[in-house]
């Protein structure tokens, strides 16, 4: 697990230091050398690879890394891999990059199966040496901010990304030192200390409270899913305008409380689902960026306890923002807390009991109708509108329909996965292809809806235009959906389907934003 990786260990560290240059004599080696000192001063176990001193060809001669055998110092720096826990590479930047020897070294090392295995979910590729950071040592000729601002570090981000990243080994953090060729005595020596203090460090641990701080940061942005929120704050600010057409509502402080409210409300949401889904997240190939959850429980960024006590704090949060809402709006508080009180109830019983909506088959409209006639309603009533008055409800209808066929096929990757924890989707009760055909019934009756509420002038206008954007939207994934109900296949990765069904619901939030804000 990340998050436990990232404590410190109680047994002594296994690091490996691997001099990248092609001659061990070189100012690198020096360098490696005053690293190692530092590293056995702070009481690591420590091992080290040069591999100018290693037998092995460094050029590939088969289709795969796998189909050429490893010569015996290959299998040899294979196992010391697996035993460190700490990777130090120390090479010169030739060329923007690495030398061809360290080069030749990972192609050869670095093959599928042992550094990483292509998967169904996320990028499509898995990285097997987790539990691992590394530190690069670079030496360079050009000036470090000269390397940086002009040429963007291209040898450290294929180390530090493309190679190790991509491997599972992280952090990977990077210590630079240049211009050589310029350097003085005295400037050297100061380089061969750094190296050599950074060398010490490690007896505070491999993992710094900055990175540690970084790692856990980045967790829980990702545990928020923020690429959901725009949608919401659009329907929600459409509601706004509505209820105060002509008004500058957007600057005011009670759209603003509105809206943390409602911010608020889908972190606990979000963080529910995370607990509540758990099992199936766990179970899911085919997760990416808007199916299969966060992943910060599945990969161990977040602990349950800490995913728990972040729904505690907004729960909290929202309770403390309704009530500064409440002493802002000029709206009857009888009607802010029973329609802001309806959303929340439907929000988080999407997958929180008693209700768990959607495993009885409801979640779908459950999502439509909250980032629709919900998110829209409390605009409209937080902003002093009449909640039973036509125009939210007008507003919201084409929204609602536009909503529909993407967070139906949402349930398409996740079928298997939910299926076994008896999660009842659209796509697991009907089915894929009835799941297609049911996404594509509302990708017709909600373009239909929308040249419906253009020509007829419905919602004060708001729609006017939207038929010569949705309608060609509509055409395009309507055929999509079409061959994917063609072709014989199992459920699994729709990426394409799903770029193109979020992107259609653009288009029912954008363009009556505009046509308010513009009125």
């Amino acid at each position: 697990m990340l998050a436990e990786r990232l404590e410190p260990t109680e047994r002594p560290i296994n690091v490996l230091v691997i001099l990248g240059h092609p001659r061990a004599d070189s100012f690198c080696g020096a360098l490696a050398e005053a690293f190692c000192q530092g590293a056995r001063a702070a009481g690591v176990q420590l091992r080290r690879l040069d591999l100018s001193e290693l037998d092995f060809d460094p050029h590939l001669h088969t289709p795969s890394p796998n189909d050429q055998p490893l010569e015996d110092d290959l299998c040899r720096a294979r196992e010391l891999l697996l035993w460190a826990d700490h990777l130090v590479i120390v090479y010169p930047t030739w060329w923007g990059t690495a030398p061809a020897l360290l080069k030749g070294f990972l192609d050869r090392l670095m093959a599928p199966g042992f550094a990483f295995r292509t998967c169904e979910g996320g990028i499509g590729y898995q990285g097997l040496l987790q539990d691992r950071s590394a530190q690069l040592i670079t030496t360079m000729d050009t000036p470090p901010l000269v390397h940086r601002l002009l040429y963007r570090q291209p040898g450290k981000n294929a180390l530090a990304r493309a190679t190790l990243g991509f491997c599972g080994i992280r952090p990977v953090r990077s210590l630079v030192f240049g211009s050589v060729k310029n350097a003085s005595t005295d400037q050297r020596e100061a380089w061969l200390a750094r190296a050599e203090r950074q060398g010490r460090r490690l007896q505070q641990g491999r993992i710094t409270r900055m990175e540690r701080l970084r790692h856990k940061t980045g967790a829980w942005l990702r545990s928020l899913r923020l690429q959901f929120y725009p949608m919401s704050w659009v329907a929600y600010a459409i509601g706004a305008l509505a209820a105060s057409p002509g008004s500058p509502v957007l600057g005011t402080s009670v759209f603003w409380v509105g809206y943390l409210c409602l911010f608020l409300l889908e972190v606990a949401t979000v963080l529910i689902n995370e607990v509540v889904d758990l099992p199936t997240d766990q179970r899911n190939p085919y997760f990416n960026a808007f199916t299969g959850g966060s992943r910060v429980l599945v990969d161990g960024s977040l602990s349950l306890r800490e995913v728990k006590a972040g729904i505690g704090v907004a729960l909290l949060g929202l309770l403390a923002s309704t009530i500064w809402l409440l002493s802002l709006s000029a709206a009857a508080p009888a009607t802010i807390i029973v329609v802001l009180g309806v959303l929340t109830v439907l929000a988080i019983g999407y997958t929180a009991p008693p209700l768990k909506l959607s495993y009885r088959g409801l979640g779908e409209v459950d999502v439509a109708v909250t980032h629709s006639i919900g998110v829209l309603l409390c605009g409209y009533v937080f902003l002093g509108g009449v909640w039973s008055d036509p125009t939210p409800w007008l507003l919201s209808v084409p929204m609602l329909l536009g909503i529909l066929p993407s967070i139906t096929l949402a349930g398409i990757p996740d079928l298997q996965a939910d299926a076994l924890v008896s999660k009842r989707t659209l796509a697991v009760r009907l089915g894929f292809k009835n799941a297609l055909r049911i996404a594509l019934f509302f990708v017709l009756l909600s373009s239909a809806t929308a040249l419906a509420w253009q020509l007829w002038g419905l919602a004060g206008g708001a729609y006017t235009g939207i038929a010569w954007l949705v309608v060609p939207h509509a055409a395009v994934l309507a055929w999509l959906l079409y061959r994917h109900i063609r072709i014989d296949r199992a459920p699994g990765r729709i990426d394409g389907l799903m770029v193109a069904s979020l992107g259609y619901v653009v288009w029912f939030g954008l363009v009556p934003l505009l046509r308010l804000a513009l009125l």
